[in-house]
């Protein structure tokens, strides 16, 4: 039987100051000033489209990413969380999350975000390094990486998370631990720490940079891990480390298979229907003057169940934790009988362990975990 779970709100903030040339997200160079006004009555329309969806249901969590939401002023934000708060029951102890580029931080705005109501600062710094910050086509050098994050800390921010990445071009270990210890020192709560990938329609797909080799980017990765572990840091997810308390709790809920909205040029959501047991995708136009432009935009589509193990899947065995065979069937509806044979596989040959009820990866299956998905992919 279907169980409600969590339910999170995802903000879409479609402009950047620059496309950075690894980036397949749908973000957009500003090339005038940023509608903000107007992006944020669509915002709160949009919402109030969706929000029958979700009614009598409580939102744990916001998330405002991007592109750079940071260009936003912090009127702004406080426009759209006075808008959410006004048209859902937000929980009074909702985490609520805004990524920052270091390249726009001021500590006046900062402070204008945390009186707003943002309570989790996440910072885009990628790297310390001036010369990979320059091959990545970040706007900030690592000087202003460090300077955001003490701007974070006197503004009020206890909860602030820094996005990390390895496998840069010409990365050695030397400076991807460097990277590390830099990030250490700035004491945050929470590091994203994610291995640099050529994605499809990317200048870096189109034009490949020099990078690192698959055994140097395994001992960088394996190095990085060893000092964020030492420094206190529990790796409770494939990318994320946190401090004992300061787990992503709206990513948490994603890779849970919970419930989120999403709102903006772009964005995507989930939601459970008890009543039909129906567990439907929705999408958001993707162009942000189209979005603008349009009343209703998006669409959905309903999952099927042979599609629903894998998505389960694909998310909560992200997660060190792993999942209990009953919130699988509370999650989706079907019997755990679905995930055969591939789980009865994927166990004999050491990619996952049985814990009781308890699934989760083993070392060696975290490590080639899109190799175990590939599995419980549907039969064409």
């Amino acid at each position: 039987m279907l169980k409600p779970p969590p339910l999170g709100l995802y903000v879409h903030v479609p402009w950047c100051v620059r496309k950075c040339p690894y980036c397949d997200f749908n973000s957009h160079r500003l090339e005038r000033i940023l509608p903000e006004r107007d992006y944020i009555a669509a915002l709160l329309n949009d919402l109030a489209l969706d929000a029958p969806r979700v009614r009598g249901r409580r939102i744990e969590s916001v998330f405002i990413g991007g592109g750079t939401p940071s260009l936003l002023s912090a009127e702004a934000v406080g426009l759209l969380l006075e808008g959410v708060r006004s048209r859902t029951a937000l929980a009074r102890d909702a985490e609520i999350t805004l990524e920052a580029n270091p390249g726009t931080a001021e500590t006046a705005k900062f402070k204008g975000f945390r009186e707003a109501g943002v309570n989790r600062l996440s910072l885009g710094v990628q790297s310390f390094d001036d010369a990979k910050l320059t091959a990545l086509g970040r706007i900030h050098d690592g000087r202003a990486a460090v300077e955001a994050a003490a701007m974070a800390r006197e503004a009020g921010f206890i909860n602030v998370n820094i996005d990390l990445m390895f496998g840069l071009p010409g990365q050695t270990i030397a400076e991807a631990k460097r990277d590390v210890e830099t990030a250490i020192a700035q004491r945050p709560t929470h590091v994203s720490y994610y291995q640099l990938t050529l994605e499809p329609n990317t200048l870096f797909h189109r034009f490949p940079p020099a990078l690192p080799e698959a055994d140097a980017v395994w001992d960088i990765q394996r190095a990085g891990q060893a000092l964020l572990a030492k420094a206190g840091y529990d790796h409770y997810e494939i990318s994320a480390y946190a401090r004992d308390g300061f787990c992503c709790r709206h990513n948490v809920n994603y890779w849970r298979f919970g419930d989120y909205l999403g709102l903006g040029a772009g964005a995507h959501g989930k939601i459970t229907d008890l009543a039909s047991g129906r567990i439907t995708r929705l999408w958001k136009t993707r162009h942000p003057a189209r979005y603008l432009e349009t009343q209703k935009p998006g669409g959905e589509h309903v999952v099927d169940d042979a599609s629903l193990p894998f998505e389960f899947l694909m998310n909560q065995l992200r997660l060190k934790e792993g999942f209990e065979l009953a919130s699988f069937t509370e999650s989706t509806g079907l019997n755990p009988c679905a995930l055969e044979p591939a789980l009865s596989e994927c166990l004999q040959e050491g990619l996952l362990e049985r814990h009781g009820d308890v699934i989760r990866c083993s070392n060696r299956g975290w490590n080639f975990l899109d190799d175990v998905l590939q599995r419980f992919l549907p039969s064409a």
